[in-house]
């Protein structure tokens, strides 16, 4: 039952063959100083014994539920599996290799409840030179924050605290490889607004087995964020204005003319030739927009 003094929230863990992280992960949430939780640990089919070690935790905690999917979903087909078993007001995801601080959903909950209008809240971001986290952004500050100050769709779920009826009303992650956070913080904050939350809430592992390692040897993937940007900010529902919005797609294709070229010289022109496909622009136009940077 609901604590009416404490929101419940809905922890996730999905997990895949991670069986020597998921106890580090799991002690984390079960050391929170805020309780009114419950830990879904969704299994993707793993071949290790991470189903094992999942139920062993189930059955020593009634906060805690271990779920096995009958077939593999895939990263965000999972994530979306475990918010759909979620009964919580918000949804906060650890991944099974990473941790929270004992005082991580305290920080979240309490930041969110101040702001019962957002639809969700970004943590791990810089010190904001103007005023002390938490605060609240607007769809078009959130924009006009990540296009023309400093990144902040960029965060991983980690980072995040979702309201669920407002991940509920996106429809969940599009399950675009690489880019599903990117897309969502984009998606949520055309809908509505973002509380900025402090750091020291949560500690992200990083180790060779993790799929953001390919950003390292495939030059395009990067090049999709950028791709990515483009399609959002063409979108009827971005909250910028028509100056603003212009102003971010030329540095959108800025940015996207600039990485095309240092590809071609730097790496492979048979993959320049691939992302100048796929962004476009001929080479003329390339070479205009380099040269003529935006404001």
């Amino acid at each position: 039952m609901e604590n009416t003094q404490q929101p419940l929230v809905s922890v996730l863990m999905t997990t895949y063959n991670r069986e020597k992280f998921i106890p580090f992960a799991v002690e984390s949430v079960l050391a929170s100083t805020y309780t009114n939780f419950e830990l879904l640990i969704v299994d993707d089919q793993s071949k290790d014994r991470s189903v094992e070690v999942a139920e062993s935790y189930a059955a020593k905690d009634s906060r805690v539920k271990s779920i096995r999917n009958e077939k593999n979903l895939g990263d965000y087909g999972n994530r979306n599996k475990a918010a759909s078993l979620a009964t919580g007001k918000y949804l906060k995801y650890v991944d099974c290799d990473d941790l929270i601080y004992p005082t991580g959903l305290q920080v979240l909950v309490d930041g969110m409840e101040r702001f019962p209008e957002a639809g969700y809240g970004l943590s791990s971001l810089p010190q904001d030179k103007n005023q002390m986290y938490p605060f609240i952004l607007s769809p078009e500050e959130a924009y006009k924050r990540h296009y023309f100050q400093q990144q902040l769709f960029h965060k991983a779920p980690l980072s995040a605290i979702i309201r669920k009826d407002a991940f509920d009303e996106a429809g969940g992650f599009t399950g675009r490889r690489y880019l599903g956070d990117f897309e969502m913080w984009h998606i949520l904050s055309a809908r509505y607004p973002v509380v900025l939350l402090p750091q020291g809430v949560v500690w992200y592992r990083e180790h060779e087995e993790q799929e953001m390692q390919n950003n390292r040897t495939d030059f395009t993937i990067p090049f999709k964020y950028l791709l990515c940007s483009e399609e959002y900010l063409s979108k009827p529902e971005c909250p910028l204005s028509k100056a603003d919005q212009k102003r971010a797609l030329d540095k959108v294709k800025w940015n996207q003319a600039r990485y095309i070229l240092g590809v071609g010289k730097n790496n492979s022109l048979k993959t320049m030739r691939q992302l100048q496909k796929e962004s476009g622009m001929s080479y003329s136009e390339m070479m205009s927009r380099v040269l003529h940077k935006p404001a």
